[in-house]
């Protein structure tokens, strides 16, 4: 008779195939853009992002409120249409052709404000995918430099609070552009502001700036670009930009920054998030650190530079302080890369998440400083590795889909094979009334999965503290609870005593707690695995591999479909001592497994110290870990089985007598 093990392997063989979804992974070059279209596609642009602004300004409620500017709006998209039209062939032009029109359409129609602004961001955005140009600042921007050139050039008619309102302004027939108006500056981005500084804007007093240095038309866009913001919203932008690794991800370099207007973001994260990340970044333009790798180069320089002040702090003598620092270079740092890590290089992930641990072991041994001055070299050699593998040309489709497809499988498993194994014990109970507690634990779980990703997007930063003691502490909550459920079964595992069970207890058991205690355990062992996906998951989406992940989980999902039907169908013909042998062996080595991962991940949150073991691989697949601590929970989860199953063998030879 096969096990559920064998099932199990079978159905992964069975499932290999569909591996084959791989070819669903789209793959696309960018064309380039020659040069004769390129002056054509940045006109358009800034006609586009001008139309998306100042719209409001003509029609508001369906109504008209100035002729002349509505009349402007119409000219505009006109001209968008024709200039669209006259681009080069591309795949592209014939959908970007019907945007145009569909944007101009609903000029005429009067649509709302939002309507013409979602529409000419994606517009733009489509254009700009389809005929590459360069709009982005070669080097960043000084927004003190900006400062002063607004002050020189600008203050007279926008006044220096940029409120439209300076001492020229009086007698303008076009009133200047108040940038401190917060819903106009949601629509604007700062491409489109130096569009308008470079070219100036015909039939009003605006004129060019041409005259002035590309860096220096950056530096005043950006400085014109913060007026609508609060210091107090810089601040809270710095905070998000720092512990939130979907946010980094989302504007990776200097282009993503001058051309994402607040809106736009807004709708991915939340406006008032939007409006605080990108306050921060339009006074902060150094923190999206170069335009090769963007965020992901962020956090791996947090973690150089903590790892510089641990090993300063350790050489003044300061030991709790070098380790406090070298905590927060993982949980701050490389904590929020890891599942991007783990997607491209897993064994280079695995490798700087060990010498992490073991740095911080040395600082605890109280090492020489030139032996821990050794670790950090070659720690940083290894973080130059990692930053190499997360910046974006070297990530791929394929990547995307193997990390979604591999992370899922991963995390999913152990919870599949305890909720499986719930649902066919209940069965070989005949207890189908108690089966609606273990589909309402997985079904919960997945449910505060989905509000979890909701508050990590939308509402707060899940910091790498959070992270590793929400693993650690579900991990060895479902350990404890899986260790009494196999020393359960294996107590069941003799006919007799199950037939005795089913007269004596089952009945009354179920009906007062069993069901409850059957939907905390499911629900437990879901939300900690979905808990770990969708943060990887939420990470991979904001790199812009949406498609890729989706079809990876789309086939993981394929394969653990599989899996859980191999196995509830091939248990139905178990014996029921078979069936609780297995199901006990089952239980056993998972709770092995979560007793090392949850031990590991409150090592990486710093609640457990390190201590180091060279000869034991690191195998996180079963909870294998290289570290004393970890070991010896797995070693203390192994006997407290071995004590169990002894014990309960004991009392069903001594109840056959």
């Amino acid at each position: 008779m096969s096990s559920p093990f064998i099932i199990a392997t079978r159905a992964i063989h069975a499932g290999a195939a569909a591996l084959l979804c791989l070819l669903l992974i789209p793959a696309a070059q960018a064309a380039s853009t020659p040069p004769q279209a390129a002056s054509t596609v940045e006109t358009t642009w800034k006609l586009l992002d001008y139309v998306a602004v100042d719209y409001d300004g003509a029609v508001s409620g369906g109504k008209i409120v100035s002729a002349s500017e509505f009349a402007e709006m119409n000219e505009f998209t006109t001209t968008i249409e024709r200039q669209i039209g006259a681009l080069p062939a591309n795949p592209a032009k014939p959908d970007l052709v019907r945007g145009a029109k569909a944007l101009h359409d609903l000029v005429s129609q009067k649509a709302s404000g939002d309507k013409i602004a979602s529409s000419s961001h994606a517009l733009s955005a489509a254009m700009l995918a389809a005929y590459p140009v360069p709009i982005a600042p070669k080097t960043v921007p000084d927004v003190n430099r900006g400062a002063t050139l607004f002050a020189q050039n600008c203050a007279a008619c926008h006044d220096a609070t940029g409120n439209g309102k300076g001492p020229e302004a009086t007698g303008l027939s076009t009133p200047p552009v108040a940038f401190n108006d917060l819903q106009r500056a949601r629509k604007r981005s700062l491409a489109g502001l130096e569009q308008v500084i470079s070219q100036g804007i015909d039939g009003t007093a605006m004129q060019s700036f041409a005259d002035l240095s590309t860096a220096d038309r950056w530096a005043l866009a950006f400085y014109a670009g913060h007026f609508a913001f609060s210091a107090e919203d810089v601040k809270k932008g710095a905070a998000l930009w720092k512990n939130d690794v979907s946010i980094r991800a989302r504007i990776p370099d200097l282009k993503t920054l001058v051309t994402t207007t607040p809106a736009v973001l807004g709708s991915e994260i939340g406006q008032d998030r939007a409006d605080a990340v990108i306050a921060y970044l339009r006074s902060n333009p150094q923190a999206v650190v170069d335009t090769g790798s963007g965020g992901m180069a962020a956090s791996i320089d947090i973690v150089e530079g903590k790892l510089d002040q641990s090993l300063v702090a350790y050489r003044k003598g300061d030991v709790p302080g070098a380790k406090q620092l070298a905590l927060s270079a993982y949980l701050d740092g490389f904590e929020p890369v890891e599942p991007l890590l783990g997607a491209s290089a897993p064994d280079l992930m695995s490798t700087i998440e060990t010498r992490m641990g073991e740095y911080r072991a040395a600082i605890g041994r109280q090492v020489p400083a030139d032996t821990l001055a050794e670790q950090a070299g070659a720690l940083k050699a290894l973080l130059g590795d990692a930053r190499a593998a997360l910046s974006p040309g070297a990530s791929s489709g394929t990547t995307a889909f193997l990390g979604a497809f591999t992370i899922m499988v991963r995390e999913g498993l152990e919870a599949l094979l305890i909720v499986v194994a719930m649902l066919a014990f209940l069965r070989k109970a005949e207890r189908s009334d108690a089966l609606r507690y273990v589909h309402g634990g997985w079904i919960t779980a997945l449910v505060a999965g989905g509000v979890t990703w909701l508050l990590a997007t939308f509402v707060i930063g899940i910091s790498g503290a959070s992270r590793e003691l929400t693993e650690g502490f579900g991990s060895l909550l479902a350990a404890a609870v899986l260790l009494s459920v196999g020393i359960w079964m294996h107590g069941k595992s003799n006919a007799d005593q199950w037939q005795r069970y089913i007269r004596e207890k089952l009945a009354g058991a179920m009906n007062r707690q069993s069901g409850w205690f059957l939907f905390g355990l499911a629900f437990v062992v879901v939300y900690r695995e979905v808990f770990e996906t969708i943060l990887f998951y939420a990470a991979l989406w904001a790199q812009g591999s949406g498609a890729a992940m989706l079809a990876g989980a789309a086939c993981a999902a394929t394969v653990l479909a599989v899996i859980a039907w191999a196995m509830l169908r091939y248990s139905r013909t178990l014996p029921i001592a078979t069936f609780f042998r297995y199901s006990a062996w089952l239980m056993a080595v998972l709770t092995v497994i979560l007793a090392g991962k949850g031990i590991a991940a409150l090592q990486e949150a710093g609640w457990v110290n390190i201590a180091p073991l060279d000869s034991v691989p690191r195998l996180s697949m079963i909870g294998l870990f290289p570290t004393i601590q970890s070991v010896a929970t797995q070693l203390f989860a192994a006997i407290a089985i071995i004590f169990g199953f002894a014990m309960t063998n004991r009392r069903m030879r001594r109840e056959a007598r």
